[in-house]
């Protein structure tokens, strides 16, 4: 999906959820969301289990391995796509882990994105008012334009024309959805931030019960969300804008929980990054969540069924970041047996490189397979060296090897990993 440039074509008038007669009360039938809201605090619970057992510098960590894939994935919804060297750079600096690679050089893009999800999540229960949103979306577009095409930046949009979201090849548009003219705008976007601040969960002493009719957080998420999209307020940076609008409030719903048990674990595994992945379920599913957005925005204000796809794609989120969490542990093992194994210098830093491409089933994998050739240029070293090198770790069952001769690949030999060399 795209934006259009402004048009002046009229369009025909079908009824988008801001057009509904009570508009921007949105009702949502709690009863057929319980067993999916069940389902989600249980994933979330399992992760944060998980967070809680391996201690604070493997979170931290994990925490960036989390973060960096969640700003990835939000920018390729988009279509963009950054750097990954200069996003793990930027990550690790701000957590203040020593990234493993040279330092990137620095991409005001990416600091941009990655400054507006810090604060939306470290900063999750400061108020959000106009100029904080604003900030946000200069910070995305530092040099005012989208591409080559100059926008409006820090500050809601204000042309004349309908702001649509189309696709389809040009000529051949096919408008999906038509948000609130610009004079509507401002208007629109201070009941939402009343709404949103009004809303903040708040904490509750251990063993008392939150108060009644109090808006469940994961709830409250989706309907931010759908509510941001909806209003459309920017010229660019609305899909972004939004999934960190819905971060924010997946934050504050965690800090209420934590702030109301009585042993809650350290916060600062919490509030550092994004964890729960639900850019890269949004992008993993692009197709599905933009249909279930655009239902909504055409539909009545019963938003029941976006509720419901926001509240599944988070519980899939929490799974897929235990999955990382689990591979994170993994690893620890693995350093565990490089210590015992005596590996040298050069061999430690390309298990480390095998580790960081981390496994296929997340995505990763090193791109096919280590070879002789790759290990004497990631080491530095001869080719001999190299092979010597090789021989060496798979005797201390390290790597695993298979083929022969140009056809040989080794892959790290971490239980459960699939890599591209053994099939």
């Amino acid at each position: 999906m795209r934006l259009m440039p402004p048009s002046s074509t009229p369009l025909p008038s079908p009824r988008y959820l801001w057009q509904q007669p009570g508009w921007p009360t949105l009702q949502v039938d709690v009863v057929a969301l319980a067993q999916a809201l069940d389902s989600a605090r249980i994933e979330q619970g399992r992760l944060l289990g998980l967070l809680d057992a391996i201690g604070l510098w493997p979170a931290q960590e994990i925490a960036r391995d989390l973060w960096v894939q969640e700003a990835l994935a939000t920018a390729q919804i988009e279509g963009q796509r950054l750097d990954l060297e200069a996003v793990r750079s930027s990550v690790a600096r701000r957590l203040g882990l020593e990234d493993d690679g040279v330092p990137a050089a620095s991409n005001r893009s990416v600091e941009g994105l990655v400054d507006v999800m810090q604060d939306a999540v470290e900063r999750c229960t400061a108020p959000v008012d106009a100029d904080r949103l604003w900030r946000w979306q200069s910070a995305l577009f530092p040099g005012g334009t989208s591409g080559i095409q100059r926008i409006t930046v820090g500050r809601w949009r204000d042309h004349e024309d309908p702001m649509q979201i189309v696709s389809g090849p040009m000529g051949r548009e096919v408008v999906h959805y038509e948000a609130p003219p610009s004079h509507q705008v401002p208007a629109e976007m201070a009941q939402f931030i009343a709404w949103f601040d009004a809303t903040q969960p708040s904490a509750v002493a251990p063993g008392v019960p939150a108060a009644t009719g109090r808006l469940n957080g994961l709830v409250r998420a989706a309907l931010a969300h759908l509510w941001f999209e909806t209003v459309h307020p920017f010229e660019d940076g609305n899909g972004r804008i939004g999934r960190a609008l819905a971060d924010m409030a997946l934050a504050q719903d965690l800090a209420a929980q934590q702030a109301g048990s009585a042993a809650g674990p350290e916060q600062s595994l919490r509030f550092s990054a994004p964890i729960f992945g639900m850019a890269r379920h949004m992008l993993a599913k692009r197709a599905a969540y933009y249909d279930a957005l655009n239902a909504a925005q055409k539909g009545t204000l019963d938003v029941t069924a976006w509720v419901l796809w926001f509240v599944q794609a988070f519980a899939q989120g929490c799974i897929a970041s235990q999955a990382v969490v689990r591979q994170a542990v993994d690893k620890a093992a693995f350093r565990a047996r490089m210590v015992g194994a005596g590996v040298n210098a050069r061999q430690v830093k390309v298990l480390e490189r095998l580790m960081t491409a981390g496994s296929v089933e997340l995505g990763g994998g090193f791109l096919g397979g280590l070879t002789a050739d790759k290990y004497t240029k990631l080491a530095g070293t001869s080719k001999p060296t190299a092979t010597r090198d090789l021989a060496d770790l798979v005797d201390k069952g390290l790597l695993l090897v298979s083929g022969q001769g140009k056809g040989t690949r080794y892959a790290i030999a971490v239980p459960g990993w699939t890599q591209p060399a053994v099939e």
